[in-house]
């Protein structure tokens, strides 16, 4: 699986501040029969970005323990509910989703407690690169550079 993700040789074909940029170089070498199969878009200068959503609380820790425990319990609950006598389908359903609360609330707050108030907020997190650079197996850049060259919108500079 790590081989498709490699190139033999490859050489740099241009580096782009947006992965937009990378495609549409890409998708340009596309355009013009070039076997792109010999081409990687490399994400490159990672960075974690943390985006903090709220504060936590007992109650929305709580709250959301519920939440997602009815959406496990109403699961289950529809699984189980394949196999029950159909009349008892609904109440099949209702217990599990109920069933399903409780241990939402209980192991959010369980979770919530062992944390000891050191991270009293929500988030969410992404890593993002910060430049894409494009690379070529090396037998074929010349060519790659030429298509490029003929790419509206891009300097010298960027190839």
């Amino acid at each position: 699986m790590a081989e498709i993700f490699s190139l033999q040789f490859p050489q740099s074909l241009g580096t782009f501040e947006h992965y937009a940029d990378a495609q549409k170089a890409v998708d340009h070498l596309a355009d013009h029969d070039f076997p792109v199969e010999n081409v990687l878009v490399v994400g490159t200068d990672l960075k974690q970005v943390e985006r903090i959503t709220g504060r936590l609380t007992w109650g929305r820790v709580i709250l959301a323990g519920i939440a997602s425990g009815v959406w496990l319990g109403l699961f289950v609950g529809l699984l189980l509910g394949l196999f029950a006598e159909p009349g008892s389908w609904l109440g099949t359903v209702a217990s599990a989703a109920a069933f399903g609360a409780v241990f939402g609330a209980v192991w959010a707050a369980i979770g919530y407690a062992f944390t000891r108030g050191r991270r009293d907020f929500s988030s969410v997190q992404q890593i993002r690169p910060s430049r894409y650079e494009v690379l070529v197996e090396h037998k074929h850049l010349p060519q790659a550079q030429q298509l490029l060259g003929q790419l509206p919108g891009y300097r010298a500079t960027d190839l």
